[in-house]
């Protein structure tokens, strides 16, 4: 009698899983730490257990944007993260012979995390973390979309039926959240919005708590400002959106 309870739980648990309809990733992790002058490289992205062209597309987005975060050294053209990491350690190696006294020990930290997903969306945050000298490292996320149905990633324009109509929107609860007159420049209250005129960001991407609008470090403000980010609530967004989301 166990064993039948058993089986059908099994069988309920397997269903669930069906009909949720989300992927199965297991984390992926390289590191990098040969000796204590060497430079400290760790990263942990999510990796898709089945094989699809989904999954073939997230490995790919994960795999150029931890190349573009790393190559450093303009000599070696990266085409695989190997090459990448290869690239990061010779350009400390290059600047430690140059400067053996004063070379502070790099790192980077990399990290991928799912922070949204429906049966037609996918968004990953890939977070990073990058000291090559200075007075202080350098600290990015980026939102990559995927649209799961035709196992694509998806541009940030993309996201919306009409760009412009969103922007228009979104510049008025930017206004809001960061008190600036509707009617005033812009940069009335310090920003640096190229030309004086407020435009969306690169990075924007879904979360449970809705779409989020990301100014990195220097986008807009100074490294002293930290990223901006606007929430912004799915039931504010969903008809400005392509595609429709579970909120």
């Amino acid at each position: 009698m166990k064993t039948q309870i058993s089986f059908f739980l099994f069988i309920l648990i397997l269903l669930g899983c069906k009909d949720d309809g989300k992927l199965v990733f297991e984390p992926q992790i390289i590191s990098e730490e040969a000796c204590e002058e060497c430079p400290k490289i760790n990263i942990e992205i999510p990796k898709p257990l089945e094989e699809s062209k989904l999954s073939e597309t997230i490995n790919t987005a994960l795999n150029e944007e931890l190349i573009s975060l790393l190559v450093y050294d303009d000599e070696i053209e990266a085409t695989t993260v190997s090459e990448a990491i290869r690239s990061f350690k010779n350009g400390y190696n290059e600047l430690q012979k140059l400067y053996p006294d004063e070379t502070t020990r790099w790192e980077a930290k990399i990290t991928g995390t799912v922070s949204y997903e429906d049966k037609n969306m996918l968004t990953i945050a890939l977070n990073s973390y990058l000291f090559t000298g200075g007075a202080h490292g350098y600290t990015t996320r980026r939102f990559l979309n995927f649209d799961k149905r035709k196992g694509e990633e998806i541009e940030s324009w993309e996201l919306f039926k009409d760009k412009e109509h969103f922007e228009h929107f979104a510049e008025t609860k930017f206004r809001i959240q960061e008190e600036i007159p509707q009617e005033g420049p812009i940069n009335s209250t310090g920003f640096m919005f190229e030309e004086d005129r407020f435009y969306l960001p690169e990075n924007i991407g879904f979360t449970q708590e809705g779409l989020v609008l990301l100014f990195n470090q220097y986008e807009v403000a100074s490294y002293a400002d930290g990223a901006i980010t606007l929430v912004l609530p799915f039931n504010e967004v969903k008809n400005y959106l392509a595609t429709k989301i579970k909120s």
